[in-house]
């Protein structure tokens, strides 16, 4: 699995980072701007990301907006549905509008903070990025 980690928060940065490592390359962006690059560059590289883990409170460009861009790319190169980038969105942000517009945009999952390690690992197992031994 590859996976790009898109969180101005340091602490949330490296929690996430810490739980995704072993299942994969993680990739870091600190704003919209840098994770829309990222997300490029890989697409352009051949090697694009199987998970995207997106904060929505952020410098440059919020989360619903990378969200966007992102899905447009994917159209625009040709990906739709399952060969699309898995995105789940991780934020402090538990209001339904918030919600709501994050799956109208097509994100897979919408974890609010602080992260629970068993929860993402459950939704990556969903989403069959990763598969644990039970």
């Amino acid at each position: 699995m590859k996976a790009l980690i898109v969180e101005d928060d340091f602490v949330s940065r490296r929690l996430l980072q810490a739980i995704l490592s072993p299942y994969g390359h993680c990739d870091i962006a600190v704003n919209g701007i840098e994770a829309i690059e990222a997300f490029k560059l890989a697409f352009e590289e051949g090697v694009p990301y199987d998970l995207v883990c997106l904060d929505i409170m952020m410098p440059e460009m919020n989360g619903h907006e990378v969200l966007k861009t992102v899905r447009d790319y994917e159209i625009a190169m040709g990906k739709i549905g399952l060969d699309c980038a898995k995105v789940i969105m991780t934020t402090a942000l538990s209001d339904f509008e918030n919600i709501k517009s994050a799956f109208i945009e097509q994100c897979e999952a919408y974890l609010v903070k602080p992260i629970q390690k068993a929860k993402l690992l459950s939704v990556l197992e969903n989403l069959e990025l990763i598969h644990q031994t039970k």
